[in-house]
């Protein structure tokens, strides 16, 4: 395990695959660890220098008190790349760790060449929403909106006891800390990229589920239009975590990208 202290946080994070190859960074989503990645980075590793991470308040990363800024997180991963060396990069980031991808190619443009937005948008939710949610989790936990919010996550063909996966998942988001769940819808609530996004010029891929709840595929598509050349991907029988769910898919369309954005 490796960690680093940037910006007065700690972060858990691994770097994995061809030391001298073109580096890919992937940054998970809300109430996940990096483990989310690991089928898709298997795909990359031969090619790539792969880069993952836990967000504050995420996995084995600390816990800052509550609320977080969308700033935080981005600079957070712009100070872990600095550290590690890394001065340009595929982001690839998933849900709100696709809202972190595009604020650092907006902030540092010099370290992102190739974008791969999974399961995200420019604005995610109302402030009504994330309020609601803040206020549940620090008065209940997060294994109150457990339930609802597997639904939003995974297919209901993946939603069954049955599947010893779909439990681990569930144990994955419930083991989140309070600060570090409140504190990154905080930073959701009050984050808008619209204008930003807009702005982009490098390669973008937008994917996403079919059946994603959280992010639905209208919204992800709304994202790819605003893009000048942004490319649109629908994962079949996916919701919200298609790398989970349909990792062979996920990886295909994540691995053709980057080369034919030239990213090798």
């Amino acid at each position: 395990m490796a960690f680093a202290r940037v910006n007065d946080v700690v972060l858990h994070h691994d770097v994995r695959g061809k030391a001298d190859g073109p580096v890919v960074v992937f940054s998970n989503s809300l109430g996940t660890d990096f483990r989310i990645w690991d089928e898709v980075v298997a795909s990359l590793t031969d090619r790539y220098r792969v880069v993952l991470y836990d967000k504050r308040g995420h996995g084995l990363s600390e816990a800052t008190p509550a609320p977080y800024r969308m700033d935080d997180h981005v600079n957070d991963l712009a100070a872990l790349l600095d550290h590690l060396g890394v001065d340009a990069a595929a982001v690839v980031g998933l849900s709100v760790g696709g809202m972190i991808a595009q604020g650092l190619a907006s902030r540092r443009p010099d370290l992102v060449r190739v974008l791969v937005l999974c399961d995200t948008a420019h604005k995610i939710g109302t402030a009504e929403m994330w309020n609601a949610r803040i206020d549940a989790v620090t008065a209940n936990g997060i294994a109150s909106m457990g339930d609802a919010i597997m639904e939003r996550w995974f297919t209901p063909a993946y939603r069954v006891p049955e599947n010893a996966d779909f439990v681990g998942y569930t144990a994955m988001l419930t083991r989140t800390t309070v600060d570090g769940y409140a504190g990154t819808c905080a930073a959701l609530r009050d984050a808008d990229y619209t204008e930003t996004t807009r702005a982009l010029t490098i390669p973008v891929l937008c994917i996403v589920g079919d059946q994603d709840g959280s992010t639905p595929p209208d919204l992800v598509r709304s994202t790819a239009a605003l893009i000048k050349g942004a490319r649109f991907e629908l994962v079949r029988d996916a919701g919200h975590i298609p790398c989970v769910e349909q990792p062979v898919e996920t990886s295909r369309l994540i691995g053709s990208f980057l080369s034919e954005a030239g990213w090798h």
